[in-house]
């Protein structure tokens, strides 16, 4: 291998798995997916973050900001310094994430929120099981019910790290905007049930592209065009993590009062909905995502290293670093032997990080030589990298940053898929089961040639400068929805509620909330939450048959569950029953709850067979179109009563009248396009949609109302969350009230009185607020 050929030749297949799945491209599941690949969109080699003029002096709008991480600490570590650099536009910043980074992230001076799970464990459970799916000794041990029920766990954690103080702290919080890695899974259905903004971030591509697959892929040769293969595979790998844990997922989402996600839609949930996503790594290095930001660096930490390592540094030439992280290994003693093989054959000293799966801690002392070898334990890379010729490790995005700064050329171990291709920075990936002694021999020798060194300082040198983290803020605010974000009152504050008595609605801070609720303005029964992002999740068909086999599959499973219910129902009552219930109360409770499930059961068969069969068939019909590659209208989501007739009118009638005016149309158009026979198949077209259109549009006459009726009835008894984030933001408030009195006392009692501080007490009447015009509001402005 030659510094030149590493630039040109596509990198070698994988011949394991290696933590990724499978995917047999020449199935039939895989062809099908690839005709629904759209057309490659136009790109430019550089991608820039939205809006990149947005800077901290700029943005006024003060918010509670949520970040929920899952993972190791090399996946924590780059949303501490984003957290850091969102305090400087004013924020209140949270860190929510694995219980073993309580000290990492208090050290950032960054609110921290615990959400349970192991790191430890979830890595131990991927190496165990690659692909994600599971072998049978993961089955026999229950590894996949004890991860279930970590996620689950995981889940609930996230959801309270959005509304609730932190253990140990009295200081509310209700989030404004959530930011989150992918792996967290609770994201989107936090922001949805808060209504607020959602942003994810990560250090892997994972939105569908045509220019690589997604890392956990492991593609097989098929006759299919190369971009629909990537493509397809992004499909493929979140439908089978979806088939693991969409369940879970979907209880967790019954805590929240939102709807059932359907299996079809749950897969590709945060593309459909466009949640805007930023990229953490230099563009030079994966090319063609949206928002491509670079690295986040953190300020080096202070460090003064150990005796040992400073001595081992001065005795020799300049060594190599190997580590792997947070990785577990199967056998880290056959890994320590390889990696002694491979350092004596390249003639080179090596630092080797024992990291989680401790290696060489079997060795004796006479086992190697402490001159050539040193293992160490945590040391910052930010140093160690300043005194390393080539770094070795797994692929973790910020170790690959760190030695990439440091112009280390970098070899990766790849345990579930790399994130950096051959691109004259080291040699090619080399998984982790088919190391040897001699391919990592191999690869430490081509990163040492002076060009790939050089190639490795040149993208350094005009990289370095780039500050990610900063671009990944200004992203973050540019993808916020700043013309409906803003308090009425008060423009530096979101607005949390809704005032829609008055014409046109107000929409207020919690804080001017409260000064027009004292001041008799309004009351607080007028009040509704205000969501700065409604989501609303449809799901969407491509024909009437899958859309009306899913009804029947939805329906069959709701009535199933109700069935259940009512025969579990007296067994349930019985075995709660405390100890001194007496017979008669406990018979009483059995029949209630019979009773309760009977009535239950019923609902589900009347909304069934009457409002979701009719709402499958209108849905169904509506997207056949689509089939030949007519678009389709949207006529907005049905949400309540009024909603659910707005969206009936409106398919009705633009259904007749497309369907009338395609007869006509779609013959024309083909004749422009193929002549005779384009003229021919448009009117095919043409009859066909007269007849899904039309019958669409009437049956959307029953549907469309009767699924807003349906939802305005269910929402009084889903209120559960409304409520408890109603109560967290007036009680969020009122602490911030009680602080800014406190302090104001405390400036007044040191005589320390500013201008200001004069005009706040005498205006701290809210009647006196009140009989002011809305501009003079702005000195409440003092946090």
């Amino acid at each position: 291998m030659n510094a030149e050929s590493s630039h040109d030749d596509p990198p070698p297949a994988y011949t394991e798995i290696d933590g990724r799945i499978n995917i047999d491209l020449d199935s039939r599941l895989s062809r099908q997916l690839a005709n629904l690949v759209p057309e490659p969109p136009a790109y430019s080699s550089h991608s820039e973050p939205k809006k990149a003029l947005i800077s901290s002096k700029s943005w006024k709008i003060r918010l509670d900001i949520i970040i929920q991480v899952v993972g190791s600490r090399g996946d924590v570590q780059p949303f501490i310094t984003l957290g850091q650099e969102l305090q400087s536009y004013g924020h209140r910043v949270r860190i929510a994430t694995h219980d073993s980074f309580a000290a990492f992230v208090g050290e950032s001076n960054l609110e921290f929120f615990p959400i349970g799970g192991d790191p430890h464990d979830l890595m131990t459970y991927m190496v165990k099981n690659p692909g994600l799916i599971p072998s049978m000794s993961s089955l026999r041990a229950g590894d996949i019910r004890r991860k279930r029920a970590m996620v689950g766990e995981m889940l609930n954690g996230c959801w309270k790290s959005c509304i609730e103080s932190a253990p140990g702290h009295g200081r509310p919080f209700v989030a404004d905007a959530v930011i989150a890695n992918p792996p967290s899974f609770a994201h989107i259905h936090c922001a949805q049930a808060l209504g607020v903004p959602l942003h994810l971030m990560f250090t892997m591509p994972w939105s569908s592209t045509r220019h690589f697959p997604h890392p956990l892929a492991n593609l097989s040769r098929a006759q299919l065009d190369p971009g629909a293969m990537n493509f397809v595979s992004y499909m493929i790998v979140e439908w089978m993590t979806w088939q693991g844990l969409g369940d879970v997922i979907n209880a967790f989402r019954a805590k929240l009062d939102l709807e059932r996600i359907p299996t079809t839609v749950g897969p590709n949930l945060a593309e459909m909905l466009e949640i805007p996503f930023t990229y953490c790594w230099w563009p030079s290095l994966v090319l063609r995502v949206s928002d491509v930001c670079g690295f986040f660096f953190r300020e080096p930490p202070r460090y003064s290293p150990p005796t040992e390592i400073e001595k081992f540094l001065e005795v020799g030439p300049e060594p190599i670093y190997i580590g792997f992280g947070s990785i577990v290994l199967d056998d880290p003693a056959a890994m320590t032997k390889l990696i002694l093989e491979a350092v004596r054959t390249a003639g080179v000293r090596a630092i080797v990080s024992r990291g989680r799966s401790k290696l060489g801690s079997a060795l004796a002392s006479d086992d190697f030589d402490a001159n050539i070898v040193l293992f160490i334990e945590d040391c910052p890379h930010e140093w160690l990298f300043q005194h390393v010729s080539v770094v070795v490790h797994h692929g973790g995005a910020g170790t690959t940053a760190c030695g990439l700064r440091n112009a280390c050329p970098t070899i990766i171990v790849p345990f579930f898929g790399d994130m950096v291709a051959a691109a004259g920075a080291g040699a090619y990936p080399i998984p982790h089961k088919s190391m040897t002694a001699d391919k990592l021999d191999t690869a430490i020798k081509f990163c040492l040639q002076p060009t790939v060194a050089s190639a490795v300082a040149q993208m350094s040198a005009t990289k370095s400068t780039e500050d990610g983290v900063q671009a990944a803020a200004r992203s973050f605010h540019a993808n916020l929805p700043s013309n409906t974000f803003t308090c009425d009152i008060l423009y530096d504050r979101p607005a949390v509620w809704l005032f829609s008595n008055k014409r046109p609605s107000l929409k207020l801070s919690t804080l001017a909330a409260q000064a027009l609720i004292k001041g008799g303005k309004l009351k607080a029964k007028d009040l509704t939450v205000f969501q700065s992002k409604p989501v609303q999740i449809s799901n969407q068909r491509w024909d009437p048959l899958t859309r009306i086999g899913s009804w029947g599959l939805s329906n069959a499973r709701n009535m199933g569950t109700a069935a259940v219910d009512m025969v579990s129902s007296p067994y349930t009552a019985i075995k709660q029953a405390a100890p001194g219930d007496s017979a008669t109360k406990t018979t009483n409770k059995a029949f209630a709850n019979i009773g309760k499930n009977f009535g239950k059961f019923n609902g589900r068969l009347f909304q069934g067979m009457t409002v979701d069969l009719a709402l499958a068939a209108a849905e169904g019909l509506r997207a056949v179109p689509k089939l030949y590659g007519e678009e389709v209208k949207s006529h907005g989501e049905v949400t309540d009563v009024a909603s659910g007739f707005s969206v009936a009118g409106k398919s009705f009638m633009h259904g007749m009248a497309d369907g009338v005016t395609g007869l006509y149309s779609q013959p024309v158009q083909g004749a422009k396009e193929e002549d005779a026979l384009g003229f021919a198949k448009g009117a095919g077209k043409g009859i066909i949609g007269l007849a899904t259109k039309t019958t669409s549009a009437a049956i959307g006459m029953v549907a469309y109302p009767g699924q807003g009726i349906t939802k305005s009835l269910i929402a009084p008894f889903k209120s559960t969350t409304r409520k408890a984030i109603t109560a967290q933001r007036f009680l969020e408030e009122l602490r911030k009230r009680l602080q800014r009195l406190f302090e104001f006392r405390q400036r007044r009692a040191g005589a320390l009185e500013s201008e200001e501080m004069r005009v706040f007490g005498n205006f701290w009447s809210v009647d006196d607020l009140l009989d002011h015009r809305v501009g003079q509001l702005r000195f409440l402005r003092l946090e």
